[in-house]
Protein backbone atom coordinates (compact mmCIF):
# COMPACT_ATOMS: atom_id res chain seq x y z
CA UNK A 1 0.00 0.00 0.00
CA UNK A 2 1.45 3.32 -1.22
CA UNK A 3 1.77 5.89 1.68
CA UNK A 4 0.50 9.87 0.51
CA UNK A 5 1.74 12.48 2.24
CA UNK A 6 -1.33 14.71 2.74
CA UNK A 7 1.25 17.53 1.65
CA UNK A 8 1.45 16.44 -1.99
CA UNK A 9 -1.28 16.91 -4.30
CA UNK A 10 -4.20 14.15 -4.93
CA UNK A 11 -6.51 14.69 -7.59
CA UNK A 12 -9.95 12.71 -6.73
CA UNK A 13 -11.91 11.70 -9.16
CA UNK A 14 -15.70 10.79 -8.60
CA UNK A 15 -17.35 9.37 -11.75
CA UNK A 16 -20.08 6.19 -11.33
CA UNK A 17 -18.77 5.25 -15.08
CA UNK A 18 -15.55 2.54 -15.20
CA UNK A 19 -14.20 4.05 -18.31
CA UNK A 20 -14.15 7.41 -17.40
CA UNK A 21 -12.35 6.62 -14.24
CA UNK A 22 -9.95 4.35 -15.86
CA UNK A 23 -9.08 6.60 -19.02
CA UNK A 24 -8.64 9.57 -16.86
CA UNK A 25 -6.70 7.82 -13.83
CA UNK A 26 -3.82 6.54 -17.04
CA UNK A 27 -4.14 9.91 -18.56
CA UNK A 28 -3.42 11.88 -14.94
CA UNK A 29 -1.15 9.22 -13.79
CA UNK A 30 0.94 8.97 -16.98
CA UNK A 31 1.21 12.95 -16.24
CA UNK A 32 2.95 12.61 -13.18
CA UNK A 33 -0.38 12.87 -10.84
CA UNK A 34 -1.59 10.99 -7.47
CA UNK A 35 -4.90 9.84 -8.20
CA UNK A 36 -7.20 8.16 -6.43
CA UNK A 37 -10.88 7.41 -8.28
CA UNK A 38 -14.17 6.49 -6.46
CA UNK A 39 -17.31 5.92 -8.27
CA UNK A 40 -19.70 7.47 -6.05
CA UNK A 41 -19.69 10.18 -3.89
CA UNK A 42 -20.51 8.58 -0.40
CA UNK A 43 -16.81 6.63 -1.41
CA UNK A 44 -15.13 9.74 -1.87
CA UNK A 45 -16.30 10.97 1.90
CA UNK A 46 -16.06 8.15 2.88
CA UNK A 47 -12.35 7.75 2.41
CA UNK A 48 -11.56 11.89 2.08
CA UNK A 49 -9.28 13.60 4.65
CA UNK A 50 -9.40 17.28 5.11
CA UNK A 51 -5.93 17.70 5.87
CA UNK A 52 -5.01 16.09 2.28
CA UNK A 53 -4.25 18.54 -0.04
CA UNK A 54 -5.45 18.31 -3.88
CA UNK A 55 -8.21 19.11 -5.91
CA UNK A 56 -11.54 16.74 -7.07
CA UNK A 57 -12.43 15.61 -10.40
CA UNK A 58 -16.54 15.12 -10.25
CA UNK A 59 -19.25 14.57 -12.53
CA UNK A 60 -22.57 16.23 -12.18
CA UNK A 61 -25.02 13.31 -12.77
CA UNK A 62 -24.77 9.78 -10.45
CA UNK A 63 -27.04 7.85 -8.68
CA UNK A 64 -27.57 7.90 -5.09
CA UNK A 65 -26.25 11.20 -4.79
CA UNK A 66 -25.45 13.66 -7.67
CA UNK A 67 -21.71 15.83 -7.42
CA UNK A 68 -24.18 19.08 -6.87
CA UNK A 69 -25.02 17.53 -4.05
CA UNK A 70 -21.56 16.20 -2.82
CA UNK A 71 -20.43 19.87 -3.73
CA UNK A 72 -23.46 21.09 -0.91
CA UNK A 73 -22.10 18.59 1.64
CA UNK A 74 -18.48 19.55 0.95
CA UNK A 75 -19.21 23.13 2.19
CA UNK A 76 -21.49 21.97 5.21
CA UNK A 77 -18.53 20.21 6.50
CA UNK A 78 -16.57 23.78 5.02
CA UNK A 79 -14.16 21.41 3.03
CA UNK A 80 -12.65 23.97 0.42
CA UNK A 81 -11.15 21.39 -2.09
CA UNK A 82 -11.18 22.58 -5.24
CA UNK A 83 -13.84 21.12 -7.49
CA UNK A 84 -13.92 20.58 -11.45
CA UNK A 85 -16.98 19.57 -12.59
CA UNK A 86 -17.49 17.41 -15.52
CA UNK A 87 -20.68 16.31 -17.44
CA UNK A 88 -22.11 14.59 -20.50
CA UNK A 89 -24.82 16.46 -21.05
CA UNK A 90 -24.40 20.00 -19.16
CA UNK A 91 -27.21 22.84 -19.57
CA UNK A 92 -25.95 26.34 -18.97
CA UNK A 93 -27.92 26.42 -15.49
CA UNK A 94 -25.74 23.48 -14.22
CA UNK A 95 -22.56 25.48 -14.87
CA UNK A 96 -23.72 28.48 -13.13
CA UNK A 97 -24.93 27.02 -10.26
CA UNK A 98 -21.53 24.86 -9.61
CA UNK A 99 -19.57 28.59 -10.68
CA UNK A 100 -22.11 29.95 -8.00
CA UNK A 101 -21.07 27.23 -5.45
CA UNK A 102 -17.08 28.44 -6.51
CA UNK A 103 -16.22 25.43 -8.81
CA UNK A 104 -12.93 25.74 -10.47
CA UNK A 105 -14.37 25.19 -13.77
CA UNK A 106 -17.25 22.98 -15.67
CA UNK A 107 -15.73 20.68 -18.60
CA UNK A 108 -18.10 18.95 -20.92
CA UNK A 109 -17.61 15.38 -21.64
CA UNK A 110 -15.53 14.89 -24.42
CA UNK A 111 -12.99 17.49 -23.56
CA UNK A 112 -9.53 18.53 -24.28
CA UNK A 113 -7.09 16.81 -21.97
CA UNK A 114 -4.87 19.91 -21.99
CA UNK A 115 -7.55 21.83 -20.83
CA UNK A 116 -8.20 19.30 -17.87
CA UNK A 117 -4.72 19.47 -16.92
CA UNK A 118 -4.23 22.87 -17.20
CA UNK A 119 -7.31 23.03 -14.81
CA UNK A 120 -6.12 20.55 -12.21
CA UNK A 121 -2.98 22.62 -12.12
CA UNK A 122 -4.53 26.17 -11.61
CA UNK A 123 -6.69 24.03 -8.72
CA UNK A 124 -3.96 22.64 -7.17
CA UNK A 125 -2.01 25.88 -6.91
CA UNK A 126 -5.13 27.22 -5.13
CA UNK A 127 -6.02 24.63 -2.51
CA UNK A 128 -1.61 25.36 -1.78
CA UNK A 129 -2.45 29.00 -1.52
CA UNK A 130 -6.15 28.65 0.55
CA UNK A 131 -4.32 26.05 2.56
CA UNK A 132 -0.83 28.28 3.32
CA UNK A 133 -3.20 31.22 4.18
CA UNK A 134 -5.60 29.28 6.72
CA UNK A 135 -2.41 27.75 8.39
CA UNK A 136 -0.68 31.53 8.51
CA UNK A 137 -4.12 32.65 10.25
CA UNK A 138 -3.89 29.60 12.98
CA UNK A 139 -0.03 30.82 13.41
CA UNK A 140 -1.26 34.04 13.99
CA UNK A 141 -4.74 33.12 16.07
CA UNK A 142 -2.77 31.41 18.18
CA UNK A 143 -0.23 34.35 19.15
CA UNK A 144 -3.38 36.90 19.81
CA UNK A 145 -4.97 34.08 22.36
CA UNK A 146 -1.86 34.65 23.81
CA UNK A 147 -2.88 38.22 24.50
CA UNK A 148 -4.84 39.30 27.88
CA UNK A 149 -8.33 40.75 27.92
CA UNK A 150 -7.05 43.88 28.95
CA UNK A 151 -4.16 43.68 26.30
CA UNK A 152 -6.81 42.76 23.43
CA UNK A 153 -8.40 46.22 24.37
CA UNK A 154 -5.66 47.88 24.15
CA UNK A 155 -4.76 46.16 20.59
CA UNK A 156 -8.29 46.72 19.22
CA UNK A 157 -7.55 50.73 20.34
CA UNK A 158 -3.96 51.38 18.84
CA UNK A 159 -5.14 49.61 15.59
CA UNK A 160 -8.19 51.71 14.94
CA UNK A 161 -5.79 54.80 15.09
CA UNK A 162 -6.09 56.19 18.72
CA UNK A 163 -3.05 57.08 20.28
CA UNK A 164 -1.78 55.50 23.44
CA UNK A 165 -3.15 58.66 25.72
CA UNK A 166 -6.09 58.35 23.69
CA UNK A 167 -6.44 54.79 24.39
CA UNK A 168 -5.32 55.29 28.42
CA UNK A 169 -8.48 58.07 28.81
CA UNK A 170 -10.75 55.21 26.89
CA UNK A 171 -9.70 52.51 29.20
CA UNK A 172 -8.98 54.54 32.21
CA UNK A 173 -5.47 53.78 32.85
CA UNK A 174 -2.25 55.65 32.90
CA UNK A 175 -0.36 56.52 29.48
CA UNK A 176 2.76 53.99 30.95
CA UNK A 177 0.63 51.45 31.30
CA UNK A 178 -0.46 51.82 27.84
CA UNK A 179 2.85 51.93 26.79
CA UNK A 180 4.00 48.76 28.93
CA UNK A 181 0.62 46.77 27.30
CA UNK A 182 2.29 47.66 23.49
CA UNK A 183 5.26 46.42 24.44
CA UNK A 184 3.76 43.15 25.52
CA UNK A 185 1.29 42.72 22.46
CA UNK A 186 4.29 43.69 20.39
CA UNK A 187 6.28 41.05 21.74
CA UNK A 188 3.70 38.02 22.06
CA UNK A 189 2.54 38.99 18.31
CA UNK A 190 5.57 38.63 17.11
CA UNK A 191 6.01 42.16 14.97
CA UNK A 192 8.71 44.61 15.67
CA UNK A 193 7.12 47.89 14.06
CA UNK A 194 3.25 49.52 13.95
CA UNK A 195 2.90 47.93 10.33
CA UNK A 196 3.70 44.59 11.00
CA UNK A 197 1.20 44.68 13.88
CA UNK A 198 -1.28 46.38 11.49
CA UNK A 199 -1.05 43.77 8.82
CA UNK A 200 -1.76 41.15 11.49
CA UNK A 201 -4.44 42.71 12.84
CA UNK A 202 -6.09 42.92 9.28
CA UNK A 203 -5.36 39.00 9.38
CA UNK A 204 -6.74 38.21 12.40
CA UNK A 205 -9.87 40.19 10.93
CA UNK A 206 -9.28 42.72 14.19
CA UNK A 207 -9.55 46.01 11.78
CA UNK A 208 -11.40 45.52 8.38
CA UNK A 209 -9.33 45.67 4.86
CA UNK A 210 -10.29 48.59 3.05
CA UNK A 211 -10.88 48.66 -0.68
Amino acid sequence: MITINRSDPVVYLVDDEFAIRDSLTLLLESSGQTVKSFDSAQAFLDDYKPEQAGCLILDVRMPLMSGFELQEKLAEKNITLPIIFISGNAQIPDSAKAFRAGAVDFLEKPFDYKILLQRIQEAINKDAEERAEASEKRRLQSRLDQLTCREKEVLSLIVSSHSSKEAGKILNISNRTIEVHRANIMEKMQVQNFSELMIVAMKCGIIAISG
